[in-house]
């Protein structure tokens, strides 16, 4: 695929998947997860598919300490309407990594590996944290996400006006894609582990 190189060197989230594993999907279940995969979902790149990606990764990690999180096995909270600004696209990215699906999700077979009803959303927004639940255990976190700390190029805004317009040069449009891009690589690579980036808090 022709994506930037340093999708290649962002994080990877390793999951295991009773169901895939069941069904022969994926050898013992084993399913990684790389920032390509989110892209091709989302279908483009930018901090919030990003951040959403890193909020997952952080919340499985902690959850799961040592081990590969189990998907289908964590339910997600989302903490605003599915149709509020950018919630339903951190959703998607997040129902891949979890297996976490609303009501459209896969139903189950005998009461195993349901996926539906275990991501659901706020009536009205409760904040900005995004919850995160073992349903074995009960152990949950709740993950923000702040990326005001990740630089951006003070140019993209007269940049991005110029394309909206259809006024843009292909200079212009290269070089807003190219500092687009660069934001989302510094996200991923230099502040993935970031606490004041993917604010994690776990919870009683």
């Amino acid at each position: 695929m022709n994506f930037p190189d340093f999708y290649e060197q962002a994080p990877v989230v390793l999951t295991h998947d009773p169901f895939a594993a069941t069904l022969g999907a994926a050898r013992d279940g084993v399913l990684e997860y790389h920032y390509e995969d989110v892209v091709r979902l989302a279908g483009h790149s930018c901090p919030t598919v990003a951040g959403a990606f890193l909020m997952g990764r952080a919340a499985l990690a902690a959850l799961y300490p040592g081990e590969p999180a189990e998907r289908g096995a964590i339910a997600v909270h989302m903490p605003a309407p599915e149709n509020e600004g950018t919630t339903g696209v951190m959703a998607q990215v997040l129902t891949l990594l979890t297996g976490a699906a609303a009501d459209n999700g896969f139903q189950g077979i005998q009461g195993r590996f349901r996926r539906k009803g275990l991501l659901s959303f706020a009536d009205h927004r409760e904040g900005d944290a995004i919850t995160f639940k073992r349903l074995d255990t009960g152990a949950s976190v709740a993950v923000s996400l702040d990326v005001s700390l990740v630089p951006n190029d003070p140019a993209q805004g007269m940049r991005l006006a110029a394309i909206l317009q259809d006024s843009a040069d292909d200079s212009q449009r290269a070089a807003f894609a190219e500092a687009w891009q660069e934001r989302v690589r510094r996200l991923l690579l230099e502040f993935a582990d970031d606490p004041r980036v993917v604010r994690l808090t776990p919870m009683q």
